[in-house]
């Protein structure tokens, strides 16, 4: 099992910055890919990034490539979101999710940050 921890959400004006941490443990090792997804009202849950952990591989989806960076701390089993020239669209739940890699499907999942960007 691994327990997965979110924190670091707010309220920020249009353009601002926020970082996001998700905090892993449990059963943590090399062999997981974390990602963050989420999910704004009246909307299905999406994509925003992952980072697989062995090898530091990293994907964005489209709306947040160059504005979010997803890092990690290798020491600490940390995984952090950096969002830059944030927009109102941005509003949303942000969750933080582990899967083995490889494997389809992400099987831990926190419990959610809310990131509210006003215009």
């Amino acid at each position: 099992q691994v327990q997965l921890v979110e924190s670091g959400g707010g309220l920020v004006q249009a353009g601002g910055s926020l970082r996001l941490s998700c905090a892993a443990s449990g059963r943590t090792n090399s062999r997981y890919t974390m990602g963050w997804f989420r999910q704004a009202p009246g909307k299905e849950r999406e994509f925003v990034a992952s980072l697989t952990w062995s090898s530091g591989t990293t994907r964005y989806a489209e709306f947040g490539k160059g504005r979010f960076t997803i890092s990690r701390d290798n020491a600490e089993y940390t995984m952090y979101l950096q969002m830059n020239n944030l927009k109102p669209e941005d509003t949303a739940v942000y969750y933080c999710a582990a899967r083995v890699t490889g494997i389809t499907g992400y099987d831990y999942w926190g419990q959610g940050t809310q990131v509210t960007v006003s215009s």
